[in-house]
């Protein structure tokens, strides 16, 4: 268990043995085990090929593997991976893999009136969800006309929606520019209520955001408090990754 853990009530998601190989037939994934309490904010790191975004696919069922997941005491298998992604909201690392209607707003209605919610309710969660990022004006554009930034929050508007407790980001910084990665950066720390599993390269970004780091490598390396593990300048360059220059400053949270 991480040093910040005890500050949170209850432990949220549960990973056990969680082992996975690519179409391929390599290793992806091996005996991955980990547990994030309820508010923590984690961040995945390490080398491309990893297994980060395999993980994440994994936490909601769209990644086969061998081993236990458990989301709110909720074991995962293809009956319950409906009521999973209910819980978990993954944002892809392209947003165009979430954004398909003509609309903006089409997008962040779809997954709540996909579960059923009523017309009214989906209204409303469509509103709120824009207005967390900032796109209240977008609902009526097509993302095909608004910039990668504005596409980026589109596709974490359409996750909102659903109205998850734990938020999943696959590299969400990435071809962002400073403007709107540094709006990133605000609003996910401003977001106090969600518990948040975040996979990037972006270390700088890591180390503002989260209290917790795990370094993988197909299988979890090291975990503990980030302030720990992004000063350990050996252990990430031994894994290809580079300190992050907050470093200097000691900006964690």
């Amino acid at each position: 268990m991480s040093a910040t853990s005890s500050k949170y009530d209850d432990m949220y998601l549960r990973c056990s043995g969680v082992t996975s190989v690519y179409p391929d037939g390599s290793e992806a994934l091996r005996d991955i085990g980990f547990s994030l309490r309820r508010g923590e904010r984690v961040a995945l790191i390490g080398p491309n090929g990893a297994g980060k975004s395999t993980l994440l696919r994994a936490l909601v069922g769209v990644q086969e593997f061998d081993g236990d997941i458990s989301v709110d005491g909720i074991a995962l298998t293809p009956s319950t991976a409906g009521e999973i992604r209910s819980r978990v909201g993954l944002v892809f690392q392209n947003p165009d893999d979430q954004l398909f209607s003509p609309t903006v707003g089409q997008d962040v209605a779809f997954g709540p009136s996909a579960l059923g919610v009523s017309k009214v309710e989906v209204q409303s969660r469509v509103a709120d969800a824009l207005a967390h990022v900032g796109l209240s004006h977008a609902a009526e554009m097509n993302p095909v006309h608004m910039s990668f930034g504005e596409r980026r929050r589109a596709a974490i508007a359409t996750v909102l929606s659903m109205q998850p407790h734990l938020l999943a980001m696959d590299e969400p910084a990435s071809n962002l520019d400073p403007r709107h990665r540094r709006r990133l950066i605000d609003w996910l720390n401003a977001q106090s209520e969600l518990t948040l599993l975040l996979a990037s390269h972006d270390l700088d970004m890591v180390a503002e955001t989260c209290d917790r780091v795990l370094l993988l490598s197909r299988s979890v390396l090291a975990d503990g408090p980030a302030r720990d593990i992004l000063s350990d300048a050996a252990l990430l360059e031994h894994h290809g990754l580079e300190p992050p220059l907050s470093m200097q400053q000691t900006h964690f949270r």
